[in-house]
Parts: structure tokens; sequence; C-alpha cells
């Protein structure tokens, strides 16, 4: 005789299969809003509306609208993980991995630059930027490491310091990107970002300055001669 349980088994995975297919569908509707007029401009009413469910049902899938940057960034991150690991295995020393990760993340960014905006701006409004242990500062504290272990940095400045100081550079740049003005187009995001890692790198001023010359020096010179 067949038994309950035997027909209420294939049910619970049918279940749970149709409540991810809503899941995913609520959150496809939420980022092409984001995409489109901003996190903070967009309520859970319009998320439900766009996805066709009633606004209570949204909760049952996300217990808040935070809940879609969590799930954007750890997108984001496996995304640029599965990009970056090949890229690093070829770069051929701590310069070219952070290169290739500028490079890598511009990549990203270009290819969604309305959302990549719109999710920056709501990580600045819901205060991530300031949340310690971001996953790009780690992927980037992981790279000087290994860069000091290999003897290829040579800085007074402990690894948290730079990883911190290159993760402020990329957002930065990011930020200006993805705000072009009037007088400011929007070009290419990895030009910007290797300019502002060249001047990370080589600094404001020569290795070796010449030595300055006191006003008048070379006129008493000149005229002893």
């Amino acid at each position: 005789m067949r038994q309950p349980s035997d027909e209420a088994a294939p049910t619970a995975p049918r279940r749970e299969r149709r409540k991810e297919r809503t899941r995913e569908h609520v959150y496809a509707a939420a980022v092409a809003l984001f995409s489109r007029q901003g996190y903070a401009d967009t309520s859970v009413a319009q998320i439900a509306e766009q996805a066709g469910i009633g606004r209570g049902t949204f909760f049952n899938y996300f217990p808040h609208k935070e809940c879609l940057i969590n799930i954007w960034t750890q997108d984001r991150v496996r995304k640029l993980h599965r990009r970056l690991a090949p890229r690093l295995e070829d770069a051929p020393d701590t310069v070219g991995a952070l290169r290739a990760c500028m490079s890598t993340l511009s990549d990203l960014n270009e290819e969604e630059p309305e959302l990549s905006a719109a999710m920056l701006t709501a990580w600045i409004q819901t205060g991530r930027l300031l949340q310690p242990g971001p996953p790009l500062g780690a992927i980037l504290t992981d790279i000087v490491e290994q860069g000091r272990t290999r003897g290829e940095i040579h800085t007074a400045a402990s690894t948290e310091q730079i990883a911190g100081a290159l993760r402020d550079l990329y957002i930065g740049t990011l930020h200006r990107w993805s705000h072009p003005t009037a007088d400011r187009a929007r070009g290419r995001l990895d030009t910007e970002l290797q300019q502002a890692l060249n001047l990370l790198l080589n600094g404001l001023t020569p290795h070796h300055p010449a030595p300055r010359t006191r006003p008048g020096a070379e006129t008493c010179t000149t005229h002893s001669r």
C-alpha cells in the first residue's frame, strides 16, 4: 500500500524549486528597477508590482529590501573570483596582479554601468562601505601579502593600509566614472583605474629628486668664475 509519505516526498522538492524560481523572479524585477531608477527611489511595493506579487508576499522571500544588496554583492564577488583567478595565474608580479584585478573590476562594471552605479550608491547610502571586512578588501589584501612574501613591495605601510588605499582608489574612481557630468563624459573605466593605480604606485614626486638650488645660488657661482 502506498504510504502518504510516498506522495509527499516529491512535493516538497517541487515546492522548493517553485519558491526558488519566484525568489529569482522577484530579485530580477528589483535589479531591473534599481538599474532604471536607483535603489533609494525603488520601493518594495514597486518591486512587488513589477514581479506580479503582493507587497506582503515580498517579505516571504526577503526580510527587507537591503537583502537584495547582499545578494547582488555575493553574485558580483563570485563573478570577480571566477574571472580574476586565471588572470592572477598569468600575472608576472604584484603590479601585474593589481592591474589584472582593476581590469577585471572594470569589465564587470562596464557590462552593467547603470546597475553598477545604482548599487554603488546603495552601498554608500546603507553604510556598507564603512563595514569591516569587505570582499574586495580581502582579495586586495591577499595580492599585497603575496607581493610582500616575494619581496616585491617595499614600504613601511602595513598590508591592511595598502589594501585599504587600493580599495579606496577603486571606489573613488568608480564613483566618478559612474556619475559623468557635462564637463566630464564617461570614458573607459579601465583607463581611469590604471591611471589612478599608476599614481599610487609611482607617487607624486620623482624617486630621486634633484637637490634644490637656493635662489640666487647659481648667479653667485656664475659671478665667481
